[in-house]
This record gives structure tokens, C-alpha cells and sequence, in this order.
């Protein structure tokens, strides 16, 4: 039975902010990469190496983030990390060369992967006291800051504004953001006694189902957010305009659907919802497989972003449900579905050179697929309980317990 927060209004809204405040900082990034291409002249070879380092990064740096919550504390680890997220910003258009600029999204990429694991598994502890789903509102807010800082970069990009002087400055005012918001998180804290994950560690078993399941879903989001435009000019023949509308029609369904997927998944449970889910994805998988015109391909990608939008915010929730340390089956998890955004863009760039991008997102309707086939692993326990006591008399007080409808 997950217990119920003091202050539950005040928890939800804050850690919702975390969400916004990391994303802002992705949309931001994203914005300025072609000023940055073009500061360091940098060649479509070298600026895609150096764009993998931001996953490398993460994937190396994740595992440790469970160790920095269990010795910290989920509101100090969250804090501090998603404020030197929110820091990493200004690193990259300051790079003079190209290494530079690799060792710096190497750090950004660390930064990122770490406060992302610390937040969610805030939101997890959280959402399982509240004792109804938040996750996907959660990334549905971090879409929205995504979203939001990318519009305020495209305006800087139109102005000629140095992306020096705008990340500089963005990072600093987000970081100040960060500390506020943090401080209102509650101090969710592990249970006395309990073992402290390792500095590092392979993915626990448990995650590997779970993961799994996020692997296809990030898998159908990665080659959908680098190749609809290509494969609206390319194979239905969209001026570039209209071929831009593909990413928007994703970004926009997968940010509405998550902030509207927690309705579903309470009313639904968490492995129909992921079937659901995976079924409208296939669905808009097949639309683009056999598009000859950019008006069925574009609705494919908005329904591809609609059926993938819940699942890896129910993979990090199944996560933390797992038992022993949350926040370690979390970092295992995004691992996991790191390691797919990083090879996804290549993996439909080597398919679709070797045969075409309709079979290459013929793959990418067959992981949608596999998402009805494998649900089953986001599954709540027998006993879907708050694990993490807050400390005797700290800021986290249980006022008392309800039983929980977990669906199935």
C-alpha cells in the first residue's frame, strides 16, 4: 500500500518542474547545434561522432547515479544533479575544436543521464505514495519544456544571437530554477540498513525484461525523430516544409499523449495501456511502411509518437517497482534505452542504405509490434508498496495508508 504524501500538491507540482527544466535544456542544445557546426566547421562525419558522446556518456555515467541517491537523499541528489545538468549547458558552444567539443558532451551527456535517473526516481517514490500513476504526466512536462526552450532557440537562431552568450546565460538562469524548484521536493531518503548499490553494475536482472520494453519503444521514437523528414522527401517526395511538419506531428502527439496518459493508464493498468499502446503505434508504423503520399505518412509518425508516448514512463515506474534499490533498476533501465536512442539512427541509416527506409521502418513497426507481445513485464507485484521510509520525524510524513487497486 503506497502511502500517502503530507503535501502531495506541492511534491507533484515540483518534481513536474525537474521534468521541464531538464527538457529545456535538451530543446535548447538541439537548437544551436547547426551554429555550433558552423563556429567549429565542422563536417556532417565529425558533428555525428561527436553527437554520439552525449549517449556514451550517459550510459557510463548512469550507474553511479544510484549510489549518489542512496548516500544523499532523493531531493539533495536530484538537486544537485539536475542543477549541474542545467550548467553542462554553456560547455558546448564554448569548445574550440572538435575534441573539445566531444569532451563536452561527454560531461553533458553525463550530467543528463544522471539527473535523469535521479528524477525519475523521484517521480517514482512519489507516484507510489500518491498511489496513482504520474509518470507519464511527469515526461509529458519534460516534452513541454522541450518544446518550449526549442521555440526560444529557433527565435535566438533568427536573430544571429552567439549561442555563446545564449547558452551561457540560459544555463545560468536554469540552474537557478533548478535550486529553487529542488528545494521543494520532499526528502524521500532509503530505508535504514540498506545496502547502498555498487559504484558500478551490469543492469540488475530484474530490469532486463522491463528494459527491454523501453529498448523498442525509444527505438520507434529515435527513428522517427531523425528520419521522418528524410523519409517524407525521400520516399513521398514532401517539399521540405511539409517534411518538417512529420517531426512537429510527432513531437506535439507524444507531448499530448503523455500529459494526458496518466487518465488512461489509471483507468487501463499498465500492461493494457502498453498494448494499447504498442497496437496504435504498429498501426502508424504500417501507414508509413506503405505511404506513397506525405498525408498518410505524417498521420503514421503522429501515431507512431501517440502509441510510444506512456511506455518508458511506465518502464521507469515498473522499474522502481521492482524491489530492492529503485533508483539502481532505474539507472538500468535508462541504460538500457539509452543504448537504443544511441543505435537506432544508425541502425535505419545502415538498413535503408542496404535496402530502403520503408523496410527500415518496417523494423520499426515490428518493435511496435513486440510492445503488445511483451507488456506483460511492466506487470505491478503482488504487493505494489512505497518502499523508501522517510526518516523519523523528517520532511516526508505518512499520514496514513490506502489500499491500492493496482490493475493489471
Amino acid at each position: 500500500m503506497p502511502e500517502i504524501l503530507k503535501d502531495p500538491r506541492r511534491a507533484r507540482v515540483s518534481i513536474a518542474l525537474v521534468f521541464a527544466l531538464h527538457g529545456s535544456v535538451t530543446g535548447t542544445f538541439a537548437t544551436r547545434i547547426p551554429w555550433i557546426q558552423h563556429h567549429l566547421d565542422l563536417g556532417p562525419g565529425q558533428l555525428g561522432l561527436a553527437l554520439v558522446m552525449p549517449a556514451i556518456g550517459s550510459s557510463l555515467a548512469m550507474p553511479l547515479a544510484g549510489r549518489i541517491v542512496h548516500r544523499f537523499g532523493g531531493r539533495a541528489a536530484t538537486g544537485a544533479l539536475i542543477t549541474l545538468w542545467c550548467l553542462s549547458l554553456a560547455l558546448p558552444a564554448l569548445a574550440p575544436s572538435l575534441l573539445f567539443f566531444c569532451l563536452s558532451l561527454l560531461v553533458y551527456g553525463a550530467t543528463a543521464g544522471m539527473a535523469d535517473v535521479a528524477m525519475n526516481a523521484q517521480g517514482v517514490e512519489i507516484e507510489e505514495r500518491l498511489g496513482r500513476s504520474i509518470m507519464s504526466g511527469l515526461h509529458g512536462m519534460w516534452s513541454v519544456g522541450t518544446l518550449i526552450a526549442s521555440a526560444v532557440g529557433v527565435l535566438a537562431a533568427h536573430q544571429n544571437l552567439d549561442a555563446r552568450l545564449q547558452l551561457a546565460v540560459t544555463a545560468a538562469v536554469l540552474a537557478v530554477l533548478a535550486l529553487l524548484v529542488s528545494r521543494q521536493l520532499p526528502d524521500i531518503r532509503s530505508k535504514p540498513g540498506e545496502e547502498a548499490p555498487p559504484h558500478f553494475a551490469l543492469p540488475p536482472r530484474s530490469a532486463l525484461a522491463i528494459g527491454l520494453v523501453g529498448f523498442c519503444a525509444v527505438f520507434a521514437e529515435g527513428a522517427s525523430m531523425d528520419w521522418s523528414g528524410v523519409y517524407l522527401r525521400d520516399v513521398t517526395g514532401a517539399s521540405a516544409t511539409v517534411a518538417a511538419a512529420a517531426y512537429t506531428a510527432f513531437a506535439l502527439t507524444m507531448a499530448v499523449s503523455r500529459l494526458a496518459g496518466d487518465a488512461a493508464i489509471r483507468r487501463l493498468g499498465p500492461v493494457p495501456a502498453t498494448r494499447v499502446s504498442g497496437a496504435i503505434a504498429t498501426v502508424g508504423g504500417l501507414l508509413v511502411v506503405f505511404a506513397d503520399t506525405p498525408w498518410l505518412a505524417i498521420p503514421g509518425f503522429a501515431l507512431i509518437g501517440i502509441g510510444i508516448a506512456v511506455v518508458v514512463p511506465l518502464a521507469f515506474a515498473a522499474a522502481g517497482r521492482t524491489g530492492g534499490n529503485p533508483s539502481q533498476a532505474i539507472a538500468g533501465v535508462a541504460t538500457v534505452t539509452y543504448t537504443s536512442s544511441l543505435i537506432a539512427p544508425a541502425v535505419i541509416g545502415v538498413l535503408a542504405e542496404a535496402t530502403s527506409l520503408s523496410v527500415s521502418f518496417a523494423l520499426v513497426t515490428l518493435l511496435a509490434a513486440a510492445l503488445i507481445l511483451s507488456a506483460g513485464a511492466l506487470r505491478r507485484p503482488p504487493s505494489a508498496t512505497g518502499r523508501a521510509e522517510p526518516p523519523t520525524g523528517g520532511p516526508v510524513e505518512a499520514v496514513g495508508g490506502v489500499p491500492s487497486d493496482a490493475r493489471r
